[in-house]
């Protein structure tokens, strides 16, 4: 009897596969070093928002923002290889930055050139030069050499 209740909890005791939680490891991930610079000098950009907003199937999956420092970097390294992350970058007095980028090494360096904004588009203002198409026979300068057309009459 002694030796039927070993023979069990032995059996029992080899039977633990199927019990617990199973160990996942995560993803390997992806070291991104984001530097932001001004698009005149190249100088360093400070306290610019980085923003990156993972994406899974083309939705969004939320957003992790960061700060850069005095030389105008921050760096992520939570983000899977083989992932998609758009990137947000929004730094007072310069245009608001937004890009798609496909993780797939395991140390990225990404340089962005901030532009400062351009003129707005009023209602106001008259426009009718952009909207025109060009008339290549107006832009066309005179030649002086070309004779008159013996075709036409002459005026008088």
């Amino acid at each position: 009897m002694i030796g039927l209740a070993l023979g069990s909890v032995a059996l029992h005791a080899q039977d633990n596969s199927k019990r617990g939680r199973k160990y996942k490891s995560p993803p390997p991930t992806s070291r991104i070093e984001v530097t932001v610079l001004r698009d005149v000098n190249g100088k360093p950009i400070e306290n610019a928002a980085v923003v990156f907003h993972p994406m899974v199937e083309g939705k969004d999956q939320g957003n992790m923002e960061l700060k850069t420092n005095e030389d105008g970097k921050t760096i992520i390294d939570v983000l899977p290889i083989g992932d998609t992350v758009r990137l947000q970058i929004i730094a007072r007095g310069f245009q608001t930055f937004g890009q798609d980028y496909k993780i797939d090494k395991a140390e990225m360096a990404i340089e962005i050139k901030m532009k400062r904004p351009g003129e707005q588009y009023s209602i106001y203002k008259d426009h009718s030069d952009a909207a025109k198409p060009a008339d290549p026979a107006k832009d066309k300068p005179a030649d002086p050499a070309a004779k008159p057309d013996s075709s036409q009459p002459a005026p008088k």
